[in-house]
């Protein structure tokens, strides 16, 4: 099977008053259906941006990335639109969840808004809620969860259109230690059940171990 994410050339540059920063240099990198790749780097080695430009939220960057077989960096709004709904989920350091819709509702919302019917739709929030360990708590609005609660609705909707590729930003870096190591355990877990492939930025190097693969961002390029 072909790679679910292929990118070569990667380059990203910011202009500061006269100083030209080049964040990214020429980064290639393919990940494998299934596959959970790790993302090391330290803090503003560019991860965030990477993640951002593979993520089509960000323009601005050169080179290729193909997703799912499909050449992606050229789309106009609507094809990356697209993409990021049918082949992408998103984990971040912060969990982002709707505060006035309960944790079964902001995973439903989503499949919603890619066209599921209703009751699917919360039959498959209830399911991956359920799998997550949350399934006493899907009419809890996000002020009545902990942070590792929050942090693992986020998971299920990320996962809740069934994505070939997830990208994660830091997604334990505001959980306390034994929180974080119980939630990317669930991740993982729940991914691999998925079928799904993911890159997760971290700068931690104990959780970056307990993925497939690592690859470390410095000065701009992969090694």
């Amino acid at each position: 099977m072909s790679d679910v994410l292929a990118v070569a050339g990667l380059t990203r540059s910011y202009r500061q008053a006269s100083v030209v920063i080049d964040v990214l240099r020429g980064v290639d990198l393919a990940v494998a259906p299934g596959e959970i790749v790790a993302l090391l780097g330290a803090s503003g080695s560019g991860k965030s941006t990477m993640l951002q430009a593979i993520g089509l939220l960000e323009g601005g960057f050169d080179g290729s990335i193909r997703i799912a077989g499909e050449e992606a960096a050229r789309l106009d709004n609507a094809g990356r639109t697209r993409v990021r709904r049918d082949r992408l989920g998103f984990v971040y350091q912060f969990h982002h969840l709707l505060p006035d819709f309960t944790a079964q509702e902001n995973v439903v919302l989503p499949q919603m808004i890619a066209g599921a019917a209703t009751a699917p739709a919360h039959a498959r929030a209830r399911a991956l809620l359920e799998a997550l360990g949350l399934g006493h708590r899907l009419d809890h609005r996000p002020s009545r969860l902990s942070g590792g609660e929050q942090q693992r609705v986020a998971v299920a909707r990320a996962l809740a259109n069934r994505p070939a590729l997830v990208l994660a930003d830091e997604p334990t870096g505001n959980l306390d230690e034994a929180t974080a190591d119980v939630v990317l355990a669930e991740f993982l877990r729940l991914v691999r059940g998925e079928g799904s492939s993911a890159l997760v930025a971290t700068h931690n190097e104990r959780l970056a171990a307990k993925m497939d693969r690592v690859v470390r961002l410095k000065e701009g390029r992969l090694a």
